[in-house]
C-alpha cells in the first residue's frame, strides 16, 4: 500500500504573517549559540553564477539539533530585474520533517525569509555589539535590506534620531529616505536625510550597516567615531566587499556569523587575503550568544560584525513560520 503524504503550501502572505522581525531576531540568537556550541549541522553554501543575467543563485540548508523540522533554501539575486521592474530576490524554502526526512512544507516566500532572517542577524549582532546608546545610524545601501536592518535596529536600539543614507545612485537614496518616516517600528520623531558621500555618512555613526552587493570597499576605519559598531552583510560571496581590510584588522572586536565561511567569502576573507590578520582574531557571533565570549566590554571599542548569512537562521525562521502557521495555506497530498 502506497504511503500517504501531504504537505502545505505557504506562500508570501502566509510567510509574512507568522514571522517577524523579534521573533526572528530570539531565534536567530538561539541559533548562532547552538552553531557555535556544535549544536547545529551546516553544510558549505552552493553558489551559481547565472554570468549572462548577473544572477547568482545560493543554496543554504541546516539543522538545528532537537528541532522539528530542518530545511533547504534556494534564493536568488538578480541585479538587472530593476529594469524589468521585477524583485531584485526570489526564493523559496522546503522544510522537512526532522523525524522522517519527509517535505513538510513549501515556502513560496519570494525571498521574503531571507529578507527578515538577514535583518534578524543584524539585530542579533545590535544586541550585544552596539553601543548602550545609539543616537546616529548610517545605512550604506538603498534595497530592502536596508529597511530590514533597520527595523531589526530599532528592536534591539530604539532611541536612534538620525539615519543618514547613502548610495550608488542618489535617486534611489532619496526614495529609500521618503519611506522611512513612516515605516512602523522605527523610532517616532527620527530624521533621515541622504549623504553626499559614504564618509559623510559614517563620519558620526554610532552604528553603522553596510547592504550593498558591492565589489570594491567602501567604508574605511579611520572615517569612525570611537566606539562605532559596524554591521556588514553584503560579502556573501568572494568578490563582493564592503569594508576596507584594514577595517576588520583594527577593530577591537571582530565578530563573524561563521569563521569557516567567513574566512572564504566575507570580509574577513580579505582581511585574510592582504595579510592584515589572521583567522582566529574573528569571534563567532554564537559564542557571544552562548555568553562564552563577553562580547563588547567597553564604549570606546570599535566593532566589526562580518555577517555572511549561514544556513541556521533559515532553518531557525523558517521552524518559527512552522509553528505560527496554524491552518494557514494549502494542504496537498504526494
Amino acid at each position: 500500500m502506497r504511503f500517504q503524504r501531504t504537505v502545505r503550501i505557504l506562500r508570501e502572505d502566509d510567510v509574512r504573517a507568522t514571522l517577524d522581525m523579534a521573533s526572528c531576531i530570539t531565534a536567530c540568537d538561539s541559533a548562532f549559540a547552538a552553531y557555535s556550541r556544535g549544536g547545529a549541522a551546516l553544510p558549505g553554501v552552493i553558489q551559481l553564477n547565472i554570468p549572462e543575467r548577473q544572477g547568482e543563485v545560493h543554496v543554504k540548508a541546516g539543522h538545528l539539533h532537537g528541532a522539528p523540522f530542518y530545511a533547504v533554501k534556494i534564493v536568488s539575486g538578480f541585479p538587472r530585474n530593476v529594469e524589468l521592474g521585477y524583485p531584485l530576490t526570489d526564493g523559496m524554502v522546503v522544510v522537512f520533517d526532522a523525524e522522517t526526512g519527509a517535505p513538510a512544507a513549501f515556502l513560496l516566500d519570494n525571498g521574503y525569509l531571507t529578507a527578515v532572517r538577514t535583518g534578524a542577524a543584524g539585530g542579533v549582532a545590535a544586541r550585544y555589539l552596539a553601543p548602550e546608546q545609539v543616537w546616529n545610524v548610517a545605512v550604506i545601501g538603498t534595497g530592502d535590506q536596508a529597511r530590514y536592518q533597520l527595523d531589526a535596529l530599532a528592536l534591539e536600539r530604539p532611541g536612534f534620531t538620525n539615519v543618514s543614507v547613502w548610495g550608488r545612485h542618489a535617486d534611489r537614496a532619496e526614495a529609500l529616505v521618503a519611506t522611512l518616516p513612516d515605516r512602523a517600528g522605527l523610532p517616532e520623531g527620527c530624521t533621515y536625510t541622504v549623504a553626499a558621500s559614504v564618509e559623510d555618512a559614517v563620519h558620526d555613526a554610532d552604528v553603522v550597516i553596510t547592504c550593498t552587493s558591492s565589489q570594491t570597499s567602501l567604508v574605511r576605519g579611520e572615517w569612525l567615531k570611537l566606539g562605532a559598531h559596524v554591521t556588514a552583510v553584503g560579502s556573501d560571496a568572494p568578490n563582493k566587499q564592503e569594508l576596507d581590510p584594514t577595517l576588520p584588522a583594527r577593530a577591537d572586536l571582530l565578530v563573524v556569523d561563521s569563521r569557516k565561511q567567513a574566512a572564504a567569502i566575507g570580509e574577513l576573507h580579505h582581511a585574510l587575503a592582504a595579510g592584515l590578520i589572521d583567522e582566529w582574531k574573528a569571534v563567532e557571533l554564537g559564542e557571544i550568544c552562548a555568553r562564552t565570549h563577553p562580547g563588547r566590554t567597553s564604549a570606546s571599542q570599535l566593532t566589526v560584525c562580518d555577517l555572511t548569512g549561514v544556513g541556521v537562521q533559515d532553518v531557525a525562521a523558517a521552524n518559527v513560520v512552522m509553528e505560527h502557521a496554524g491552518d494557514r495555506g494549502d494542504v496537498i497530498e504526494l
